[in-house]
C-alpha cells in the first residue's frame, strides 16, 4: 500500500492467521490492507517473533465500507 491515503482499522482479530484470512478476502475484492499488530500484542513477551496475539486490519480509508460490508457478510 502506497501513496498518501489515510489508512483505518477495520477490525481487530485474535491473531496472525485471522487477519490473514480477512486480508485474502479483501484482496479478491480489489481492497489493500495489511495487518499490524496492536498495543496489546507489542507488550507480549516475544511478540515480534509470534504469529499469536491481537492484530488490526487496516485499509485505506475509502475502502472502509465496502470492507466492512465484506467482513460482515462472512
Amino acid at each position: 500500500m502506497s501513496g498518501g491515503t489515510e489508512l483505518v482499522r477495520l477490525t481487530i482479530v485474535g491473531d496472525e492467521f485471522a487477519a490473514e484470512t480477512i486480508i485474502a478476502l479483501l484482496k479478491t475484492e480489489g481492497i489493500d490492507s495489511i495487518q499490524q499488530k496492536t498495543d496489546v500484542a507489542a507488550g507480549m513477551a516475544d511478540a515480534s517473533a509470534s504469529a499469536f496475539g491481537p492484530r488490526a486490519v487496516l485499509v485505506r480509508s475509502e475502502d472502509l465500507e465496502r470492507a466492512r460490508e465484506l467482513i460482515d457478510e462472512d
